[in-house]
Order: structure tokens, then sequence, then C-alpha cells
């Protein structure tokens, strides 16, 4: 994340622990927002094979993206459920689930403030 990333709702979702100018008032807590999406390799692989150029998968890389937005998108709202108006110091984490790893997880966690 290069910067503050805002919402509609005026929600700022930054990694960094403070907002520069903005001191924070009040803590409301460590909040998390997870997304989780299939992935059947062997179909996606054939239908896709164009994409891949140099080890980059194009399609794959769209739905990391998609995954991360949702889940920064489930920080906002439940740092707007609590009142607050900032999530600072987030970690975006992805990780392999499943018993044949088919299902990638996307965790973004963070601390809703109000500045």
């Amino acid at each position: 994340m290069a910067g503050p990333w805002k919402d509609a709702r005026g929600i700022t979702v930054t990694t960094t622990p403070t907002i520069e100018g903005h001191p924070i008032q009040e803590y409301l807590g460590v909040i998390t927002g997870e997304v989780i999406v299939g992935a059947n390799v062997f179909r996606d692989m054939f239908a896709n094979i164009r994409d891949i150029v140099g080890g980059r998968s194009g399609s794959y890389e769209r739905i990391l993206a998609d995954a991360r937005q949702q889940a920064i998108q489930e920080l906002q709202a439940e740092c707007a459920s609590r009142g607050g108006n900032a999530v600072v110091g987030v970690d975006l984490d992805y990780e392999v689930i499943g018993k044949t790893g088919s299902m990638l997880m996307v965790s973004a966690t963070g601390t809703a403030v109000k500045v």
C-alpha cells in the first residue's frame, strides 16, 4: 500500500501506525477483514494459459487484487461499525488453505481509530 486509502465513507486505511497531521483521539480495537477465494488450479491453468508470461499470471493477479480489495473493504466496514474513521497499522497476509490447497485466504488486520 503506497499511502493511505480512503473509501466513500472517508475511512482511511494505512499500513503506518499513525496518520501524519491527524493525531489519534481514540483506539477502538483490532479488526480483521478476511476473504477466501477458490482456485481450481487445473481449470484456471488451462483456461488462462495465455496469461502466463514470464512466470506471471494476469488472471491470478486479478483474483488476488480483488480479494485484497474486499478484505480492505471489510476492514473499513468494521471500523465504521465501531465509530471509527481510520484503520492504522494494516497488515496483509495470504495463506493457502483446504485439504488440497485449493482455497486462498487473504486477511487484512489493523487497528480501528478515531482521528
